[in-house]
């Protein structure tokens, strides 16, 4: 089992942007030390909680100052940008990383995010069209920079490549420095999404954050994906994502989850989850109140929370209900001690990956 990060970023609002990104990358670098595998930077325009839109900056950074570490997108909101625009800055930094990257991408975003870009929609069906339209444009793009020949005439996109002005040295040509483009991840959110199965028939990584008991469905869904393209799904390729916190002690953990998991989702994720109408997705019965999906409640049944040897069982635990995943990925949290963040990460995989490892 690999290990990554994923950084939605999650940050208070009362912390300033310039400390929010020092920290974002100052994980990423201990990460890289430490051996994690990849680390996903989330986009957000309208959100206050995740101040990144434009994580392309902070993965461009951060590929200076490691080595080894794999950045990625987590995601691009494919919707939100001309695809002629996204198909040259994510090939401008696949250059950059000189193939260490992954190019996440979602078709739908935020309701405020798509206001604020002037994106006019009837249902999130239009906003996914969009965002279809759109990577077909950036792959085709890709696909036929050689040629510098490019036309696509669709609903939301009318994108044509230029004749070549050959004594200017003026055409469509600038492409990935991975080839036929970098490993693509797809995020799944919901249980019903359609995404995952795009993911199978189009052999990308899979990724989801939804709790144990949705996995094996969603994984079904993927590899029916996969048949239908006649390829065979690789479980291996599976992201999961889970808040996890490691402690010194069963005690210490708990005390100290609290304030790193705790916080930002009594004061952020439980609003947001609530008011999207996806906080039933943590209920393992259907007919808990909301209110009863506390802290406690998360620390329990849906965090992995506790010192290296719990976490460990927590692990197999999930890899057994889950049905197995290749890599795990941290979701990122920031509270006003950083060393706890950092000392939980530290215990990751200094006491906790290797007793895991042989799971794949």
């Amino acid at each position: 089992m690999e290990f990554g990060l994923f950084m939605m970023p999650l940050h208070p609002p009362r912390r300033s942007p310039s400390d929010s990104y020092d920290r974002d990358v100052e994980l990423i670098v201990q990460a890289d030390k430490l051996g994690v595998r990849e680390a996903w930077v989330g986009e957000h325009i309208t959100e206050t909680w995740e101040n990144a839109p434009v994580p392309e900056l902070i993965i461009a950074q951060a590929l200076a100052l490691t080595e080894n570490i794999i950045l990625a997108t987590g995601v691009t909101m494919l919707p939100l940008h001309h695809p002629v625009d996204t198909a040259h800055r994510i090939a401008m930094l696949d250059h950059m990383a000189r193939g260490r990257f992954y190019w996440g991408i979602g078709l739908r975003s935020l309701p405020t995010d798509l206001q604020l870009y002037g994106v006019e929609y009837d249902s999130m069906d239009d906003v996914r069209e969009r965002g279809r339209e759109a990577l077909e444009v950036v792959l085709g793009l890709w696909e036929n920079a050689d040629s510098g020949k490019f036309g696509y005439e669709g609903k939301h996109y009318q994108v044509h490549a230029p004749e070549e002005m050959a004594e200017l040295g003026r055409r469509l040509y600038f492409k990935p420095y991975q080839q036929p483009h970098p490993p693509i991840g797809v995020a799944a959110s919901s249980p019903n999404t359609e995404t995952i199965r795009m993911a199978g028939e189009k052999g990308w990584i899979p990724m989801t954050n939804l709790p144990n008991r949705f996995v094996p469905d969603l994984w079904h869904t993927c590899e029916q994906g996969a048949a239908s393209a006649g390829r065979v799904a690789n479980r291996s390729e599976l992201r999961l994502g889970r808040d996890i916190y490691v402690g010194e002690t069963p005690e210490s953990a708990r005390e100290e989850a609290r304030i790193v998991l705790g916080k930002p989702f009594e004061e952020h994720q439980w609003k947001n989850r609530q008011a999207g109408g996806i906080l039933g997705h943590l209920k393992n019965d259907p007919g808990m109140a909301d209110e009863d999906v506390t802290v406690d409640y998360m620390m329990e049944n849906i965090w992995i929370v506790g010192d290296p040897s719990e976490v460990v069982e927590k692990i197999e635990q999930t890899y057994e209900e889950t049905g197995g995943f290749g890599t795990l990925l941290g979701i990122t949290m920031d509270p006003d001690d950083h060393t706890l963040v950092q000392r939980s990460q530290q215990l990751l995989m200094e006491q906790v990956a290797p007793k895991v490892a042989h799971l794949n």
